[in-house]
């Protein structure tokens, strides 16, 4: 399926959200990690919800650092 993710198209063979930012950042907690899938908050305990074809979705990581 193709989704826009962070303002790009991409190929995403499918899944959750949680299964998204585990792709993207890495981690498997929502420690630092804000979603929107279609331009609307997804909180923590609602990533159980699937990706389809077509969403959009932006992922943000808060990192430290000077």
């Amino acid at each position: 399926m193709t989704i826009t993710l962070n303002g790009e198209s991409t190929t995403w063979p499918g899944g959750s959200v949680a299964d998204l930012v585990q792709h993207v950042t890495g981690q498997e907690d929502s420690a630092g990690v804000a979603v929107a899938l279609n331009g609307q908050v997804v909180p923590a305990s609602q990533w159980d919800r699937a990706v389809s074809d077509g969403d959009s979705a932006d992922i943000l990581l808060a990192v430290q650092g000077g």
